[in-house]
């Protein structure tokens, strides 16, 4: 297992359960979040948009969220014979049948079992979900942390109602489950405050604050003097007035002098003005409605249906542990958890199941400069090609992210050839990017013949360059296929029009000679 300071930065491909028993540590992680796909029963696309704000002409089959009785579910719950989690799993199984939902349960018990494991009893554990089986979730995880442990159900709305249903009221909302590895886990308390919108001030702050100066800034007007009667060195007479005061006569002078205290008339006691402004702000409780869903252009928008936005979790994170403190997400996805963290000064260590997610939190952190160690991804030749003959589609996303700045393409039928496409700029002073490059995988032996057609799947594409990616050997006929394609001028540079690149090449250092990609450049990280 590897110590905490070795998970740092840290993106692990594969089963988060067989990641967690095998890399994980007790008691080694600060902040747990996770948002594990939801038993909504649904199969979710990953939409590719261009940079431009378009929908990609295909999408990526990301993960099925629809879970079966089987052996899994079966074997989980052997995992857990004999402990309360097991014995509440074995009932729910009973009375709810052996179907979807309880197969989701036993699926997600067993790895709450080793997430408290993991967690530090001054840790929290953050559990996203919906409506679907939150109530579900919430007994499971009492039986794994305790009831005692229990600290808050927040209640997230992601997004305003958007029309009238007319069997229900309209389902927008997310709950976050909290739980605490012991009374003496982390809590920022101090963070939990929401700013005022001052156009938008309820009722009770209005009344609170309802003086304004000329400025039009809103106050209050609050107590000056000492709650302890028994303050000598604090007594003394001020604008006329004897009284014990919270403050030194000097600090006095100087908040009066600033016109922060005011006296209704002479004799009157002197009181001090609040301004609103310089409050905190709203204090937090659970339900929040001042977070809303990314905007379909958001800088930070990585595709994915069910990606949350990073004000949310940078609140989760900013009240739930410490800068320094290590933050596992075990669901990584697209990396919204992590890639907060590495923003709010916290170490983090994130899993998933599909090298298309792992790739695209690996964009994501090079887009921002950092260069994240990416475990159980293949590191070498002859693990390329395994996963290839094992895996032909997670292959093709994996060798194409390996291509940085291009995007996978689903493979499907209609895709034209073409496995994956980057975005760039090539006429200067364009507001959006013009150019485009795309991608083909090959992962068994190619002839001149093959370049060919994907020169063709390139023209069809209206694509200015092109990379033939290929797991195997590159024979001389191959690169002069690619060479009789000719150059492209972008810019003040020339660039081959088709380029083959091999695996080879990527594990040896060599990359295709290529534009900056437009979300690169967007960023000014090059």
């Amino acid at each position: 297992m590897s110590d905490a300071s070795a998970l740092d930065g840290t993106l692990f491909y594969g089963d988060n359960l067989t990641v967690l028993r095998e890399e994980f540590a007790d008691d080694s992680v600060d902040l747990i979040y996770l948002d594990p796909p939801f038993n909504s029963n649904a199969s979710y696309n990953v939409l590719f948009k261009d940079e431009s704000g378009n929908t990609a002409p295909s999408q990526i089959q990301a993960f099925e969220d629809t879970w079966h009785w089987g052996p899994d579910a079966v074997d989980a719950l052997l995992d857990l014979n004999g402990t309360k989690t097991g014995n509440l799993l074995n009932a729910l199984a009973d009375s709810l049948g052996e179907n979807q939902l309880t197969a989701y349960l036993c699926m997600m018990g067993v790895r709450l079992v080793e997430l408290r494991r993991v967690l530090k009893p001054t840790g929290n554990l953050l559990l996203h979900c919906d409506t679907t089986a939150g109530h579900y979730l919430k007994i499971v995880m009492d039986t794994v942390f305790g009831r005692d442990r229990f600290r808050n159900h927040i209640v997230w709305r992601r997004t305003r109602a958007k029309g009238l249903a007319t069997r229900r009221f309209p389902r927008n909302q997310d709950w976050v489950l909290v739980y605490e590895g012991s009374p003496d886990a982390y809590w920022g308390g101090g963070e939990m405050f929401v700013p005022y919108d001052m156009d938008q001030l309820d009722s009770d702050t209005l009344e609170q604050y309802r003086h304004q100066d000329a400025d039009g800034r809103r106050y209050q007007l609050s107590d000056l003097t000492n709650p302890n009667p028994d303050r000598p060195n604090l007594t003394y007479e001020f604008l006329g007035v004897t009284r014990v005061w919270r403050w030194t006569r000097e600090r006095m002078q100087q908040a009066y002098d600033e016109g922060r205290i005011v006296q209704a008339q002479p004799g009157r006691v002197p009181r001090l003005k609040r301004y609103l402004d310089e409050q905190r702000g709203q204090p937090m409780d659970e339900i929040w409605t001042d977070i809303g869903p990314l905007g379909a252009r958001d800088s930070d928008r990585r595709g994915y249906p069910t990606q949350k936005p990073p004000a949310l979790l940078d609140r989760i994170i900013t009240v739930a542990s410490r800068p320094g403190d290590l933050v596992l997400d075990p669901f990584c996805g697209c990396g919204t958890a992590v890639v907060s963290a590495e923003r709010l000064g916290r170490r983090w260590a994130g899993i998933d199941i599909t090298h298309l997610a792992v790739g695209i939190v690996e964009d994501w952190f090079h887009e921002i400069g950092v260069e994240p160690r990416v475990v159980g991804a293949p590191q070498d030749l002859a693990a390329a090609r395994d996963l290839g003959r094992r895996d032909p589609f997670q292959f093709e996303a994996w060798a194409i992210q390996r291509l940085r700045g291009f995007r996978p393409n689903e493979r499907q039928r209609g895709d034209g050839g073409i496995d994956g496409r980057m975005r760039f700029r090539k006429t200067e002073g364009r507001r959006r990017p013009d150019g485009l490059a795309v991608a083909q995988v090959k992962s068994g032996r190619v002839g001149p013949g093959d370049v060919q057609a994907f020169r063709g799947a390139l023209a069809d594409a209206d694509a200015d360059l092109g990379v033939f990616v290929v797991m195997g050997e590159v024979s001389d006929g191959v690169r002069a296929a690619a060479r009789r394609a000719g150059r492209a001028t972008i810019g003040d540079h020339d660039y081959p029009v088709v380029q083959v690149w091999s695996l080879a090449d990527y594990f040896e250092g060599r990359f295709p000679d290529l534009p900056i990609p437009a979300s690169w450049e967007r960023r000014r990280l090059l």
